[in-house]
């Protein structure tokens, strides 16, 4: 039976982070074997895996909010620190509290 409809979680990510999911699969969940695949260390495999899951988590959310999002993804992206982004979206709730 295939499937008829792509879940949104799924069709959010991009074709790096289907073909990861692929190998995970076909490897067993070996992290170990993945990494030698890949020709990387395991710690890189795993921290890969951490963001994959990350940003399947945050696809998941009930929080629809598209700043959120955004500030989320770019710190995934490691386009922004972390810390940098839990201040800006603490920061924003913050405003929107004060403005309801």
């Amino acid at each position: 039976m295939a499937i008829s409809v792509i879940p949104d979680w799924m069709s959010e990510l991009e074709e790096e982070d289907l073909s990861f999911i692929k190998w995970f699969l076909l490897s067993s969940g070996s992290l170990k074997e993945m990494a030698s695949q890949y020709g990387v260390s395991y710690p890189t495999v795993r921290l890969r895996l951490d963001r994959l899951i990350q940003k399947i988590q945050m696809g998941e959310e009930n929080n629809r909010d598209h700043f959120v999002s955004l500030i989320k993804r770019l710190a995934l992206e490691e386009r922004l620190d972390f810390d940098t982004a839990k201040l800006l979206i603490v920061a924003y709730k913050n405003s929107k509290k004060e403005g309801s």
